[in-house]
């Protein structure tokens, strides 16, 4: 193991190669999801796709690097995490930094403070074939803070140039699991929640109208405050508001207030969207449904191992996540989430799209990750074997061009 992080850091601080990878099967997920057998990806030094195609049309240049593996896709984009902010060892006031709970209202805590690029458990997603993290502050208050995505050998954050989007989404709890900590804390119901939700966007709501009217005028504008500013991107719609709602009258409160301030909603969880159905694909609002092995208790004591399968039937965008949890390990894998929802009824090119693709199109970065054609990050996943079969191993990832890892995983 550490040998292979010396080989690591090494690598990341070099600039890309001249790169071709050859693999047996190739699932580039781009048109119709079709897998392309005895392929090559052309990744150019600038750490872009140069081209993609069959073996016998697309030649590996003299003085190219040549990486070889049995299966080969885009690589995999999780779609909402806590990597980063919540550490490997679940050490208390060491290693977790996904929930501040002193107030139920922060959305001016940027995930970008406290991310941590070189904790093990960033390590850990990366061999196995993850480049790319949605993640940033966890359920588990009102509102927790802001998301952001950046790739995941980004050992340090130090400026925008280190993600792909600084602020991605402020993060919102309806439920009981976005209750105050304790007896007596606010919100402790359902209708508060919503209340005080509905009040910071109204405040916000007037913050924007006065900074908007004071135009360049210094003497007029408004004392700058962080928490509404933070609103005021979601109410621009720069930013969307990521509600994770597990029970059906809360998924219609999402709605409802979506309906009221006209703002972008990314559904989080969602553990009875099957009773939604309607409503949902009439909003067109995506879902990036929970893990398909999550526990089905509390909020989510009705959620459904088919939920991908019948979004997918219904026509709904989702995606896959490997979320939060409050135990060890801290984090699931992604692609897992995948294979099981496979099990369930869901076709295997649609799980595939789903932990690759989809994120990358709600998430609005289907120009860069995601897939894997000329133009875009050169980005990979390397298999040993079918990535949806468990017994299947990561044999190597690329970001960006460069080989970050050839661990067998």
């Amino acid at each position: 193991m550490k040998t292979g992080w010396i080989l690591f850091v090494a690598l990341a601080a070099s600039a890309p190669a001249q790169l071709a990878v050859k693999v047996r099967t190739l699932h580039p997920m781009t048109g119709d999801l079709q897998p392309m057998r005895d392929a090559v990806v052309l990744c150019g030094a600038d750490g872009k796709i140069a081209r993609v195609g069959p073996a016998s049309e697309v030649p590996v240049p003299d003085g190219w690097r040549v990486v070889e593996a049995e299966v080969g896709m885009p690589g995999l984009v999780d779609a909402r995490t806590t990597v980063g902010l919540s550490g490997l060892l679940n050490w208390e006031r060491r290693d977790q930094e996904q929930l501040e709970t002193s107030a139920p209202l922060q959305p001016e805590l940027r995930a970008v403070d406290a991310y941590n690029g070189r904790d093990p458990l960033v390590r850990w997603v990366r061999e196995l074939g993850v480049t790319t993290l949605h993640t940033g502050h966890a359920p588990g208050a009102l509102i927790s803070g802001q998301t952001m995505v950046l790739k995941t050998d980004r050992t340090a954050v130090l400026g925008p140039a280190d993600t792909l989007v600084p602020m991605a989404a402020v993060a919102v709890t309806l439920g009981s699991d976005g209750f105050g900590p304790g007896a007596g804390k606010s919100p402790g119901t359902r209708a508060k929640s919503v209340a005080l939700l509905r009040a910071d966007l109204i405040k916000a709501r007037e913050y924007r109208r006065k900074s908007e009217a004071a135009g360049d005028d210094a003497t007029k504008f408004p004392d700058r405050d962080l928490h509404l500013e933070a609103l005021v991107a979601v109410l621009r719609g720069e930013v969307p508001l990521l509600i994770t709602a597990d029970r059906h009258h809360d998924m219609a409160a999402a709605l409802r207030l979506r309906e009221e301030f006209g703002f972008r909603l990314i559904l989080d969880s969602a553990a009875e969207a099957h009773l939604m159905l309607d409503a949902l694909k009439a909003a067109g609002v995506p879902v990036l449904v929970h893990p398909t092995m999550a526990r089905a208790s509390g909020e989510q004591e009705n959620l459904k191992v088919t939920l991908a399968s019948e979004l997918q039937a219904a026509g709904i965008p989702f995606a896959f996540q490997s979320g939060h949890e409050a135990y060890v390990p801290k984090t699931r894998f992604v692609l897992f989430e995948a294979a099981m929802a496979v099990t369930y009824g869901l076709p295997p090119a649609q799980a595939l799209a789903a932990c690759t693709l989809r994120p990358a199109e709600i998430l609005g970065l289907q120009d860069r990750v995601g897939s894997l054609a000329p133009g875009k990050d050169a980005d990979l996943a390397l298999f040993d074997g079918d990535p949806l079969e468990t017994t299947t191993h990561c044999v190597g990832t690329i970001i960006d061009g460069r080989v970050v890892s050839e661990v067998k995983r």
